[in-house]
């Protein structure tokens, strides 16, 4: 699961050079934006949620603090003036091959499960971004069943 991870965030940087401040159109700040978009989909978000958004940007990104900092308030300035999540998800489609964009999607259950649960707004946030990401309903419900048995949850056995 690591190796996929690192991956995936390694396929996102042109360089492996730490920077401090991050282009506008820099993939990393798109995800950083639906990663905090959908921790926030429910009105709560735990602090296992910022601790495993930090943790897995920090470590795949290989950032150091400062530069996990700037990615993260980027992101965040980001977040707070998108309307939706298309105008992350049009660049990440365009950005990402099919299987990055399944590994996204796997990427924000892990952060779902930080806090050993899912709500109904954060199912229907990731269906939504997955739909725009064009990950199908399947790949979309295989990537949560992985991310539970990463969490140590046992599956609930719906479909969506």
């Amino acid at each position: 699961m690591l190796e996929r991870l690192q991956s995936f965030f390694q396929s996102l940087t042109q360089s492996g050079q730490q920077q401090p401040a991050f282009a506008p159109d820099d993939p990393r700040i798109a995800v950083a934006a639906l990663c905090l978009q959908v921790m926030e989909s429910d009105g709560v978000v735990h602090d296992a949620e910022r601790a495993k958004l930090r943790s897995l940007m920090r470590e795949q990104y290989d950032l150091d603090e400062e530069a996990l900092d700037a990615l993260l308030a980027q992101g965040s300035a980001a977040e707070s003036e998108a309307v939706d999540y298309y105008r992350f998800t049009s660049d990440l489609k365009r950005s990402l091959d099919e299987t990055q964009r399944q590994q996204l999607v796997g990427i924000l259950w892990d952060i779902v499960y930080a806090d050993g649960s899912r709500s109904e707004m954060e199912d229907h946030a990731i269906w939504r971004i997955a739909d725009l990401l064009g990950v199908s309903g399947r790949d979309r419900v295989h990537e949560r069943q992985e991310a539970e048995a990463r969490a140590g949850l046992e599956g609930d056995g719906d479909a969506g």
